[in-house]
């Protein structure tokens, strides 16, 4: 509909000059950012933070992984106490 309003020129010309305006422009460099530089000697080590954040995760699998072979270890003492029980009843009806 919006077509039929403009000129034929016109609807391909506007995206042309978008497109030619985005390949010329520069793009924002890093050094160009508003705000004060940080020198690197008062920045926290964000590898030490990593790192301390990657080994509290890895303890955290560890529990549960501990905890989850324990919980199936329970699991299936359990399954073989009811299928012993379940022979001896089974025995004692024979």
């Amino acid at each position: 509909m919006l077509a039929r309003c403009l000129p034929r020129g016109a609807v391909l010309t506007v995206p042309l000059i978008f497109l030619v305006a985005l390949l010329l422009t520069e793009p924002v460099r890093a050094d160009q950012e508003a705000g004060t530089a940080i020198p690197a000697e008062s920045r926290p080590c964000v590898d030490c933070h990593a790192f301390e954040f990657m080994q509290r995760a890895l303890q955290d699998l560890k529990k549960t992984a501990y905890n989850l072979d324990t919980r199936t270890e329970t699991l299936l003492l359990q399954v073989e106490k009811r299928n012993l029980c379940d022979c001896v009843a089974a025995n004692l009806l024979n």
